[in-house]
C-alpha cells in the first residue's frame, strides 16, 4: 500500500513497466536521520517489483555512487530511466562535492543497461553529458541541475530533456525553473533558455513530462517552498506552457506517471515520515504512496482521484474499530470526523476531519490543526483514508489534503454534525505486508 525498503527513507523515484507487465521503482534511499548529509546520504538507488503497484517487495540495492574524482562521486541523486533499442537508457544526476558555501554541484550524466528491469547498468563514459549553461542558469553557489526527464522530440526524431535549474535572471529564491536540452543521440546535448521559469518558485524540482492522449502535453512539477506539485500544459513541448495550479496538497512530492495494469494513467508520489516517528519529530524523507487516478479533462485543470485498483484491498464496512481504512460521508453542513481518541475508551477525539464545505483541516489532540486548506468549491462528499500515521482526504473525489498524526488509539468512526453524533461505516483497508519492517509496517500506535 506504500513503500519503504527496510531501515531506509524514500526520495525520488523512477517507474519502470516490463513487458510481462511487472513494475519496477527505483528510488533514492538514505539512513534514518534528523539533519539531512548531503555527503553521506542517497549514494544508492533502492528497487523494488510489484505486479499491481500497491505490494511492493524490496529488491535490494540497483546503481550506486561512482569512483573518487568523478562528478558523480558523492551522491546520485534523481533519474529518469526509460527503453532505449532492446534495453533502456537513464539519465540521472551526480553530485561531484560541495562549493566553499556548502552547495551540492550538480550535473547530469547518462548510464545504459541491456536488461529492462531496472539492473544491470554501467556509465557512459566518467564525465557528465549535460551541464548548466552558465548563460542562462546559476552555476556554483545555490545552483540547480538536477531531476532529468527525457522524452522523444515532437518537432525532430530526436530528445527533449528537461531538468531542474536556477534561472541566472531572477532572484535565488524565485528563481526554480524548468531548464531544456535537446539531442539527436542521447550523448551530445544543446541547453536552450527556460521552458518553464515562473518568477514565484524557489525550486521546480522533478519536472515530469507526459504526452496526452490529444497530442499536447503535461507537465508536473514539485515546488520546494510548499512541498506539493502543480501542473502546466502546452500544444506541443516548447508551448507555450500554461500553468494550472496545484496538481496535489502539501506533503505529496516528487510526482511519476505511469499506465496501471487496466491501461488509465496513474500517478504515484512521495509522502514524508518524521523523524523518531512520533509528532515532535521533523519531517524526513519517507516513502511511496499509493497510486492515484490521474484526470485531464478538456477545459479543466488535471486532478487526481481515488485510484479504483486499491478497491480489492478493502473490506467490508464496518461499524468497528480499524486503525487502517477508507471510510465516506455526505456534507450537508458543518461536520467533523472523529478519527482516533485520546485513550482505547476515551471520548477526546485524537485525530479528526472537519468540513464547513469551503473550509477543510485534519486536527490532532486538542483540536491543533494539522493541515488546512480551502476547497475550490463546495465539497457534498468526503473520502477520508488513513494508514497508521498517514491521512489523505477527497473532496467530491479530487485528493485535496493530507498530513501525517502519530497520536491517538483507533476507534470507530464518528461524525457530528448540527450536534447530533452518528457512526460512519469503514471499510478496513488489508496490508501487502502487515509484519514487515519498513513502511507496510505500520506505526501500531500508542
Amino acid at each position: 500500500m506504500r513503500y519503504a525498503p527496510p531501515g531506509l527513507c524514500v526520495n525520488d523515484f523512477a517507474l519502470l513497466r516490463d513487458e510481462d507487465g511487472t513494475y519496477a521503482v527505483l528510488h533514492l534511499q538514505g539512513p534514518w536521520t534528523a539533519e539531512f548529509d548531503h555527503l553521506r546520504m542517497e549514494t544508492s538507488y533502492g528497487r523494488a517489483t510489484s505486479t499491481d503497484l500497491v505490494d511492493w517487495q524490496s529488491q535490494g540495492t540497483a546503481f550506486g555512487v561512482g569512483l573518487p574524482g568523478r562528478f558523480d562521486q558523492q551522491a546520485v541523486w534523481t533519474m529518469h530511466p526509460f527503453r532505449h533499442g532492446a534495453g533502456m537508457a537513464m539519465f540521472y544526476t551526480g553530485v561531484s562535492g560541495l562549493t566553499p558555501g556548502g552547495w551540492p554541484l550538480q550535473s547530469v550524466g547518462l548510464a545504459h543497461s541491456d536488461r529492462t528491469d531496472g539492473t544491470g547498468w554501467r556509465r557512459h563514459g566518467t564525465s557528465p553529458v549535460v551541464e548548466a549553461a552558465p548563460r542562462w542558469y546559476r552555476t556554483g553557489e545555490r545552483m540547480g541541475w538536477r531531476d532529468p526527464f527525457v522524452v522523444r522530440d515532437d518537432e525532430s526524431d530526436g530528445w527533449v530533456m528537461v531538468i531542474c535549474a536556477s534561472d541566472a535572471s531572477l532572484p535565488v529564491e524565485v528563481g526554480g525553473c524548468v531548464a531544456w536540452a535537446t539531442s539527436t543521440d542521447l550523448e551530445h546535448w544543446t541547453v536552450h533558455p527556460p521552458l518553464v521559469s515562473p518568477g514565484d518558485v524557489d525550486e521546480l524540482e522533478c519536472p515530469v513530462l507526459e504526452r496526452l492522449d490529444d497530442g499536447t502535453w503535461l507537465l508536473l512539477g514539485s515546488i520546494g517552498a510548499t512541498r506539493g506539485f502543480e501542473s502546466w500544459t502546452a500544444p506541443t513541448l516548447r508551448g507555450p506552457w500554461t500553468r494550472r495550479g496545484p496538481l496535489g496538497p502539501t506533503g505529496s512530492y516528487a510526482p511519476r506517471v505511469i499506465a496501471a495494469p487496466d491501461g488509465s494513467r496513474v500517478v504515484l508520489h512521495t509522502t514524508p515520515r518524521q523523524v523518531g516517528l512520533t509528532d515532535t519529530g521533523e519531517r524526513c524523507r519517507g516513502m511511496l504512496a499509493q497510486p492515484k487516478s490521474l484526470v485531464v479533462e478538456e477545459g479543466s485543470a488535471p486532478r487526481l482521484a481515488w485510484w479504483p485498483g486499491l478497491d480489492p484491498w478493502l473490506g467490508e464496512a464496518t461499524d468497528r474499530a480499524a486503525p487502517h481504512a477508507v471510510g465516506d460521508i455526505d456534507i450537508t453542513g458543518p461536520v467533523e470526523i472523529t478519527l482516533r481518541t485520546d485513550t482505547p475508551d476515551g471520548s477526546r477525539p485524537a485525530l479528526a476531519v472537519g468540513c464547513d464545505g469551503k473550509n477543510l483541516w485534519i486536527t490532532g489532540p486538542d483540536g491543533t490543526r494539522l493541515a488546512e486548506t480551502v476547497l475550490a468549491a463546495p465539497a457534498a462528499t468526503l473520502r477520508i483514508l488513513t494508514i497508521g500515521e498517514y491521512v489523505e482526504v477527497y473532496a467530491d473525489d479530487v485528493f485535496v489534503l493530507t498530513t501525517l498524526s502519530y497520536t491517538g488509539h483507533p476507534a470507530p468512526w464518528t461524525a457530528v454534525a448540527e450536534g447530533h453524533s452518528r457512526t460512519i461505516p469503514a471499510r478496513p483497508i488489508r496490508l501487502p505486508d502487515p509484519h514487515r519492517d519498513d513502511a507496510s509496517a505500520i506505526w501500531p500506535g500508542p
